[in-house]
Formats: structure tokens, C-alpha cells, sequence
């Protein structure tokens, strides 16, 4: 129960908005720091061999213009690409997904450190976002971050075992801690306690199967 309570609280989550060409964008912003090289995290997160061993297997043509896919999750575009320091990707799911982008940053944090940033900026319909608020997609990047940083430890998980641990009771109270802290980020952007605490329980309950 300690490592899940201390992984949860390595995370810095803010819940935004910004104004994009096809509208009013939502963003969420996750934010922590890895025991590992600058260098290394970057090879993670753009060696397709490393992001199978750790969130999914990916294909494409791993350029600037070119197209990904994720195994069974989102595609897109690789929109730029600045060794060691930026990817940006459209992120696209489903048959009509609308304007959704994602961007890494990495910035070199003292002897052997790097901050991890990850921020998702999405037109997303009103009446999901009104249903679940933030943690619907962040709580995801959450589990994907939680696998990130055990892969950085020298950790491996197969694809059985990673599908067992999503129904255990550890992956439960990870993801309804998760659930709750995007509510607290979404209650620090300002939004109504009413609705904070109505799209928390939607959320952590779309999760745990409560």
C-alpha cells in the first residue's frame, strides 16, 4: 500500500484549458521526476522496442510526419520530434476523435535526474467531459506513467501479468487514489465542488468497475 500512496505522490497534476483552431481545448498536465538519465527516459518514449516492453506495442514510421499506431489504443502523427527535450503527437481513438495532442517534455534535473512532463490537450464533447472531468484520460496516464517508471527501475511486467494486475485489489486502490487526486487538481482549476465530486465517482467507478 506504501509504494501506491508514494507513486501516487511523485505525480504534480494541473487540470487547464486553452484555445486551439478547432476550439475551446481541455488540458490535463502531469509532471514528476525519474531516477534516470535524460538520455535514457528520451529512448524510452521514442524506441518503439522500449515502449512495447512497458505500455504497448507500436508501429509506423517513426519520423517527423509520420504515423503511429498503438496496439489496440490511440494513432496519429508525429508532429515534432527535438532530441533529447520535446515529442509532440496528435493522439486519435475511436471514429471520430476530433483535435487531441499530446507533448513530452524532458528537462535534466540535477546528477542522474529528469523531470517528465506530459501534457494532453483535447476538444472533448461536453457531455463526457461533464459526465467524468479530467481523470477519464488522466487517470490513464497515470497507469501509463506507473509502468514508465518500473521499466526505468529495471522492472518488467508480461502482458498476462499486467492484465491480471488491472483486476487486483492494488490496481483498485491505485486507480481510485488516482481518481481522487484528478479531482482535487479539477477542484484547483475551479470547478464546482458539486461537479468535482459527481465526475470523481464516475470516473474512479468507470475504473475499479465500482
Amino acid at each position: 500500500m506504501s509504494e501506491i500512496v508514494e507513486e501516487i505522490n511523485r505525480l504534480h497534476r494541473e487540470v487547464g484549458g486553452r484555445q486551439v483552431e478547432a476550439g475551446e481545448a481541455r488540458t490535463v498536465l502531469l509532471r514528476r521526476s525519474y531516477d534516470a538519465e535524460v538520455a535514457d527516459v528520451w529512448d524510452v518514449v521514442t524506441s518503439p522496442e522500449r515502449i512495447g516492453r512497458w505500455f504497448l506495442p507500436v508501429s509506423g514510421e517513426f519520423k517527423v510526419g509520420g504515423q503511429y499506431q498503438l496496439e489496440g489504443n490511440a494513432g496519429g502523427e508525429i508532429l515534432e520530434c527535438v532530441a533529447p527535450e520535446r515529442l509532440r503527437v496528435t493522439w486519435l481513438f475511436g471514429p471520430d476523435p476530433g483535435f487531441s495532442e499530446v507533448e513530452v517534455r524532458l528537462t535534466p534535473e540535477g546528477e542522474g535526474r529528469t523531470v517528465f512532463e506530459l501534457e494532453h490537450v483535447a476538444v472533448v464533447p461536453e457531455e463526457f467531459w461533464g459526465q467524468f472531468g479530467p481523470g477519464a484520460v488522466g487517470v490513464g496516464w497515470d497507469l501509463m506513467l506507473l509502468g514508465l517508471g518500473r521499466h526505468l527501475a529495471g522492472g518488467g511486467i508480461s502482458k498476462a501479468d499486467a492484465a491480471a494486475w488491472q483486476t487486483s485489489p492494488e490496481a483498485k486502490e491505485f486507480m481510485t487514489r488516482s481518481g481522487q487526486e484528478w479531482g482535487t487538481a479539477y477542484a484547483a482549476s475551479g470547478a464546482d465542488a458539486g461537479v468535482v465530486a459527481a465526475t470523481t465517482a464516475a470516473t474512479i467507478g468507470f475504473y475499479t468497475g465500482g
